[in-house]
């Protein structure tokens, strides 16, 4: 594992972290198959029992109360290796429970540590999903999901885990409702050989999938570094997550 500024180590069998003498976290949280059935294309699927393991606030000892005033949290998630039957690993479709601090649905930035990910996300979850984007990240490249819209991080390689880290806002929720109400995103990723292809969900208006790779964003003076050395070298970086509204002309149009 390269050291992306927290010294923790990623674990497969079983999944999970341990974290360093100078580094806090919880017992990561497993969610099963059973659990995240209701999110798949086809519910009824075979797959690892425990697909991901996910800890949220994981951080160094010096950081806590920094990252307690400014309202941010570090999360750290891994996938099994393996399917969901004919679809990749991948997390369950959701959208960001306003804070009650912002007034706003938090973004949330990634940064890819192992393997390949998809960053699937969608303007809305209506009967109109707006802009439809699927963006491609490998180890080290970071991927920006704008405040409100509905998202899910995919496994591209499904011969190997993937994990990742990313910047949310401390008073992190998760809403499932509207996504399964509609059986899922608007797009359903699926396995092909040694390739995803995308199936257009029809609980949605027909639309339009932007396949792209990750962009920097100077615009919120993110960098090439880890991102959570970033946050080392300036707390303040990365206040756009827990308040969006401070930057709100800067999601106007957004593009990922």
């Amino acid at each position: 594992m390269i050291n992306y500024g927290l010294d923790m180590t990623i674990t497969h069998q079983p999944l999970g972290f341990s974290y360093g003498e100078d580094v806090t976290g919880p017992m990561p949280e497993i969610r099963t198959l059973d659990q995240i059935r209701p999110s798949l294309r086809n519910p009824d699927c075979e797959g690892p029992e425990q697909v991901y393991a996910i800890a949220m606030d994981v951080a160094r000892l010096s950081d806590r109360q920094e990252l307690e005033k400014r309202m941010l949290l570090f999360g750290v998630v891994t996938y099994a290796a393996g399917t969901l039957g004919d679809e990749p690993v991948r997390s369950q479709g959701h959208v960001h429970r306003i804070s009650q601090h912002s007034g706003w649905s938090p973004p949330e930035l990634y940064e890819i540590w192992q393997g390949k990910a998809i960053i699937y996300m969608q303007e809305y979850v209506d009967d109109d999903p707006g802009r439809c984007f699927a963006v491609l990240a490998g180890p080290g490249e970071k991927v920006l999901v704008p405040p409100g819209w509905g998202h899910a991080t995919i496994s591209a390689s499904p011969s190997e885990p993937l994990t990742f880290g990313a910047w949310c806002d401390r008073e992190y929720g998760f809403e499932y409702d509207a996504v399964r109400a509609r059986k899922g995103l608007a797009w359903y990723p699926l396995v092909q050989g040694d390739h995803i292809v995308w199936q257009h969900n029809s609980h949605y208006r027909p639309g339009r999938l932007q396949m792209i790779t990750p962009r920097s964003y100077p615009e919120f003076g993110i960098t090439d570094a880890p991102v959570y050395q970033q946050f080392i070298d300036d707390p303040a970086r990365f206040q756009f997550i827990s308040r969006p509204d401070k930057t709100a002309e800067l999601w106007v149009n957004f593009h990922p």
